[in-house]
């Protein structure tokens, strides 16, 4: 589907601790892509293992694309959004850097 004006795109990289595992690395990848099936307003959702040389150690990409503003505001908050983070995510990382732009 190609990009509609007023949609927004969300950006995260990911850096892991260093005794983050490949396995509970890859728990994180397949429960943010059925984040589309669990939330209204994404359009398409992307993510994977980085290989790029200048990502400064950030090991993995998440891509989001919303139907608008309002989509991304209550991605955030939304359980499903939630558990992945809480009980996915942040035990295993290191940092994050996070960007949102529109279309």
């Amino acid at each position: 589907m190609s990009p509609v004006k007023g949609q927004v795109m969300h950006v995260v990289l990911f850096k892991w601790k260093p005794e983050a595992t490949e396995e509970q690395i890859e728990r994180v990848m397949s429960a943010l892509r059925e984040l589309p099936e669990k939330i209204p307003g994404i359009v398409e959702l992307t993510c994977g293992e980085n290989f790029c040389e200048r990502a400064q150690g950030f090991q993995h990409g998440l891509v989001v694309r919303f139907m608008d503003r309002a989509a991304l505001d209550a991605y955030g908050p939304h359980p499903a959004h939630q558990e992945v983070v809480q009980n996915l995510i942040l035990p295993l990382r290191e940092s994050v850097l996070a960007l949102d732009y529109e279309i």
